[in-house]
């Protein structure tokens, strides 16, 4: 297998594929720059989660290992698939080897795959958490979340293992350029949309609907008497493991899931729709290529969102954002009413507390 330098035909009727796109060269930069920022922000903002949640004490809940998870996913995303995806688009063809590109898909279809089936037992677990407080939360132990994450990872190899056994190898199209795709068999398409995206997605909007009819159900009271704020027999305020109350539910971090949830629905549900009706009607339902385009890079889009999302509806996470933040660039952003405590991770490591300005 070679590289295909730019000296060679192949390079030039590349070159010659790219113009005949009719992209402006400003349009191309202004393409390539925001995608390049939005992996840096994807990157920057899911290590700023993982460390949130591994470091602060009032989100080391053991439910929050799935966001830990989640976050690994979403930069992998930006580090293994978005960098070779825009390489992609931006030259017009496939320039890395081939055995590259039956990896580089299987990867995508995975950490796809993954995220959503992530979000699908993220709901699960708030399900558990609503409908059974108090012995779910007994039973929800960081064993047992970590053994339900890796049978996340493993379901999402299993359905994206087929590209890498089953797919057309990277060749050459009627321009004499080579390209990399998948598999375009109507099964494979069904198969990877059903189980990457379709199925999910169902579970999650059923399971959600019943978390919303249960936490109605215990919300609603008589008249004349108190509201109850919990899905439980226990009052807030007794804390068990994890400072996670014996009603099980947080309702503002069942709130956050489920824009998370949305939005994921919302970024990916044009691609996965628009990439299966192609298959089902290839010559009536073919979409503009531009606008396939745009609904396949809204979906990659998504990884950046959950960091930002978090910071916007959950205050807990706003606030370990804003304490990591002030540890590092505290000349910079912080004032400091400072006080030190002795931190439960190390004798020797002292936590800050600080308020930044924005």
């Amino acid at each position: 297998m070679r590289r295909f330098q730019r000296a060679s035909p192949l390079w030039k009727s590349a070159r010659a594929l790219n113009a005949k796109r009719g992209f402006a060269l400003w349009a191309t930069a202004a393409f390539a720059t925001a995608m390049t920022l939005i992996m840096l922000f994807t990157i920057f903002g899911n290590i700023l989660v993982i460390i949130a949640v591994l470091t602060c004490r009032f989100l080391r809940g053991p439910q929050n290992l799935f966001l830990v998870s989640l976050a690994a996913a979403d930069i992998l995303v930006a580090t293994l698939i978005i960098p070779f995806s825009l390489a992609n688009e931006l030259m017009g063809y496939w320039y890395f080897e081939s055995f590259w590109c039956e990896i580089y898909l299987a990867l995508d279809v995975l950490f796809c795959t993954s995220s959503i089936i992530h979000l699908c037992a993220i709901s699960l677990d708030r399900y558990l958490s609503i409908s059974r407080p108090v012995q779910y939360a007994t039973q929800r132990t960081p064993r047992k979340i970590k053994g339900a994450i890796l049978v996340v990872w493993l379901i999402s190899a299993v359905i994206s293992f087929p590209p890498l056994v089953s797919m057309n190898k990277t060749q050459l199209d009627k321009d004499g350029v080579p390209q990399c795709k998948l598999n375009e068999h109507i099964g494979y398409i069904l198969y990877s949309s059903i189980g990457s995206f379709f199925a999910p997605c169902l579970i999650m909007i059923l399971v959600y609907v019943r978390i919303y009819q249960i936490a109605k159900k215990h919300t609603r009271c008589p008249p004349g008497e108190p509201r109850k704020d919990y899905a439980g027999g226990v009052p807030p305020g007794r804390e068990l493991q994890n400072g996670e109350n014996q009603g099980g539910v947080d309702p503002r971090l069942t709130f956050v899931l489920a824009v998370v949830i949305g939005v994921f629905v919302v970024c990916w549900f044009p691609f996965f729709f628009s990439y299966s009706l192609q298959a089902i009607c290839p010559e009536t339902c073919k979409l503009p290529e531009p606008l396939f385009k745009f609904f396949f890079w809204i979906g990659y889009c998504n990884s950046a969102l959950n960091p930002l999302i978090y910071t916007i509806f959950n205050r807990d996470f706003r606030k370990a954002f804003k304490k990591i933040l002030c540890k590092n660039i505290q000349p910079i952003l912080c004032h400091f009413d400072i006080f030190m405590t002795k931190s439960p991770f190390s004798p020797d490591y002292t936590i800050i507390d600080c308020t930044l300005y924005f």
